[in-house]
């Protein structure tokens, strides 16, 4: 076994302490999350004859424990917020309705994505489109096209929590097994008898009206940060051969250092790198584990400033071992046809 394994096999070992969720903590959570977004709902609905202005605040403000509700539902699905496995999917099945996200098919995608982040041969589920400089330039006009169409901003987070929420969520993957498919039907089903049950009680008007921002604005959140954590410039990617799990968790998802009152409306999920080294790591033992084992304070950091610069980033150069930007491309070209 080389140094290099057993320094990764260490790491992994070093982090097994953490792996353990506690009821306290997870009842905590749901109740700090679960009851304030509540409240806000109804803040943002009795505005609505005060002022549209005052019913957006809170709306805004509701976004954000939709994405901390997210994280619980996140968890739910690595099996780590509680111990006992039956309540993490009664759980997840719960928050995956109140975010819109059927839990066996997150969870399946999901977990390919934790199995297969960085590796350039197994991409293209539970991920962002990435394609390398050489795929670029080899690629017909068409499919250039729609890559630079899908990594504009305005399509990714403009469009992307509309089409994520309306669209890719509603649907079962293709090959998905019955269970997958039954659970996916039955969140459509419940989502759309919540929402009937609102628009005949307060209005279809009023519930667009709040709940409109407060999803659209969730999924925007969402993206954002499963962006920004795993697009920055020295970020992991790899051949199959050469990809290795322990390099792709702590060199390929960044640390996102938020101001604490993000931190904590996020779930802690900044500390990325965690969390994809050991997913059973609860998200409130994340930061715990980041400052107590030395090796992973030395990874890629990435701060609420410069985590806009991930925005420019568009292509891997797989020369270089690192994202560029496409205005990067000919001076790529040009300098791998010296070398050759």
């Amino acid at each position: 076994m080389s140094k290099i394994t057993q320094k990764q096999n260490l790491l992994r070992k070093q982090v097994v302490p953490y792996e353990r969720a506690e009821m306290r903590k997870s009842v905590r959570q749901l109740i700090n999350t679960f009851i304030p977004f509540v409240a806000l709902w109804a803040l943002a609905y009795a505005s609505l004859s005060v002022s549209y202005f005052l019913t957006l605040f809170f709306s805004i403000v509701a976004a954000g424990f939709v994405v901390r509700m997210f994280i619980i539902f996140y968890d739910c699905s690595h099996n780590s917020f509680f111990k006992n496995r039956r309540a993490n999917v009664i759980v997840g099945n719960i928050t995956g309705i109140l975010t819109a996200f059927p839990f066996n098919q997150w969870r399946h995608e999901h977990n390919v994505h934790h199995a297969s982040s960085g590796n350039l041969d197994k991409r293209g589920v539970g991920d962002i489109w990435v394609m390398t400089v050489e795929e670029y330039v080899k690629a017909p006009l068409k499919d250039r096209l729609a890559y630079r169409l899908y990594r504009n901003p305005i399509v990714m987070f403009g469009l992307g929590p509309i089409y994520l929420i309306l669209l890719v969520n509603r649907f079962n993957r293709k090959g998905a097994r019955k269970k997958e498919r039954l659970n996916t039907y039955f969140t459509n089903v419940v989502i759309v008898s919540i929402v009937t049950l609102f628009c005949l009680t307060i209005g279809w008007q009023a519930f667009l009206l709040v709940h409109g921002p407060i999803f659209y604005l969730a999924g925007l959140a969402g993206i954002w940060l499963f962006y920004v954590q795993h697009t920055f410039e020295d970020s992991y990617f790899e051949e199959n051969d050469e990809w290795e799990y322990v390099k792709a968790a702590v060199e390929g998802s960044s640390y996102y250092k938020l101001p604490k009152v993000f931190q904590w409306i996020t779930g802690n999920i900044g500390y990325h790198h965690v969390h994809h080294l050991s997913p059973r790591v609860p998200n409130y033992k994340l930061e715990e584990a980041h400052n107590n084992v030395a090796p992973l304070q030395n990874v890629p950091t990435v701060t609420l400033k410069t985590s806009f610069e991930s925005l420019k980033f568009r292509l891997w150069d797989e020369q270089g071992k690192k994202f560029v930007t496409y205005k990067d491309i000919k001076e790529i070209i040009k300098i791998n046809k010296q070398a050759v």
